[in-house]
């Protein structure tokens, strides 16, 4: 596809960016089980408030009739038109520790375009590292810590934290043509893939956000409160236990996958779950999902579900 014009715009009015600083990377897309990625970003605008170092461009960019931008109708007009955003962001940690975002969508198109400026970027600000994350359904249990497969060039991270490390091939995303293109220049890279309970993968999980917070933290030393996020699980575990305690069918299958996920740690000699603080679940939909599963899976489906 030819470009349609510029790539992205620098924003005038940024401030100047320190040279050797984390980058972080968050773009939603194909994979996000949980909404984990969409939650972390919604946690770094709001709560962080960045400031645009460079806005990318939608027309050349995104597929808007894959993605339709939202727009609010008001009794007799329309208002409040909000088109997705991707943006590199200079940003600061809850300690105040600074590092460069970038955070958004997923690019439909222009992917070695895309890619090759953000490794300019990367060069141009002299970055100390790169860490991405993303998630996936994995049938294990909401009770147990999430794990992650770790990828990448950072191998202490990998062997600490990599829970699963299959030989596999999958659909590609735009994070993982970025780390693959650091990796072969040399960059510090890490990615972390959160591996979150199949049965949550539609609902918006909070202990997976947690858990890709947690992950960054890890690589980067970067600290991210997430106070709302854990208030949530909170309340979305009261609701775990009243159903799961009020259906045998849900602790049959919850006792089940835990079984599972404890006989593989005890007999594996990979990495260890990063302790994450919530790694237990809280949403309002929690209820509905857990039904609409057990209603809809086939005989086996936990065996065949979420690899």
């Amino acid at each position: 596809m030819a470009l349609s014009g510029p790539l992205y715009e620098r924003v005038a009015s940024a401030p100047p960016i320190p040279r050797g600083l984390p980058l972080v990377i968050a773009l939603t897309g194909f994979t996000d089980a949980g909404s984990a990625v969409s939650r972390v970003v919604d946690y770094f605008r709001d709560s962080l408030e960045p400031t645009p170092v460079a806005v990318f461009s939608n027309d050349v960019l995104l597929d808007y009739r894959a993605r339709r931008p939202l727009i609010s109708f008001d009794q007799d007009h329309l208002s409040d038109y909000r088109p997705p955003r991707l943006e590199l962001s200079f940003a600061h940690d809850s300690l105040g520790q600074p590092f460069l975002l970038l955070a958004g969508y997923e690019p439909d198109f222009a992917w070695d375009a895309f890619t090759d400026a953000v490794l300019d970027f990367a060069a141009a600000y002299d970055v100390e590292s790169v860490t991405w994350v993303h998630a996936i359904p994995m049938p294990v249990p909401h009770t147990r810590p999430i794990g992650t497969t770790v990828s990448g060039t950072r191998a202490e991270l990998t062997e600490a934290h990599s829970v699963w490390q299959p030989h596999t091939q999958v659909p590609a995303t735009a994070g993982h043509l970025l780390e693959y293109r650091f990796a072969e220049a040399g960059a510090l890279v890490a990615g972390f893939v959160l591996l979150v309970p199949h049965y949550l993968g539609d609902t918006e999980y909070p202990a997976a956000a947690l858990a890709g917070l947690d992950s960054l933290t890890v690589a980067t030393g970067l600290v991210f409160a997430g106070d709302e996020l854990r208030e949530e699980n909170r309340e979305y575990l009261a609701k775990v236990d009243e159903q799961v305690a009020g259906s045998d069918d849900l602790s049959r299958m919850v006792q089940g996958l835990e079984e599972r996920y404890d006989s593989y740690m005890a007999g594996s000699t990979l990495g260890s779950p990063i302790i994450h603080t919530g790694d237990l679940p809280s949403a309002d939909e929690l209820a509905a999902e857990l039904e609409r599963f057990l209603a809809n899976r086939p005989t086996g489906d936990d065996e065949k579900r979420g690899a």
